[in-house]
């Protein structure tokens, strides 16, 4: 389309990524409170899912890696525990807390999958 920017200023994206992040950290803290110490315990647990896969020396060429870092895994739990016949709080908190552990990782500039080279 003419007259669009091919591509989103990187502080505009830097914005939005934090903005989501403090969105679902709220939400992941509305839910455990609504819910209880298991849900607490997995929001906290894959939030720090990224880091587990650095400690263990995934290669960040992996595809482990790779998949922890992706946006559209958490964001698929999310949907299918929305939308699906699973009724397992801790599922859609684990979810919430992986997302926003990715969110706030790309807010502060750090994908966490490696660079391609052009």
């Amino acid at each position: 389309m003419p007259g669009l920017p091919q591509e989103v200023p990187a502080r505009i994206r830097t914005i939005c990524w934090a903005a989501l992040a403090l969105l679902l950290a709220a939400f992941a803290v509305f839910e455990s409170v609504k819910y209880g110490l298991p849900t607490s315990v997995a929001a906290l647990m894959f939030f720090a899912l990224p880091n587990l896969a650095r400690l263990a020396r995934i290669p960040p060429s992996g595809v482990l890696h790779q998949a922890v870092h992706r946006v559209w895994i958490p964001l698929a739990v999310l949907i299918g525990y929305t939308f699906g016949p699973i009724v397992w709080p801790p599922l859609f908190t684990a979810g919430l807390g992986w997302l926003t552990r990715i969110a706030f990782d790309r807010a502060l500039g750090r994908s966490g999958l490696p660079v391609r080279m052009k």
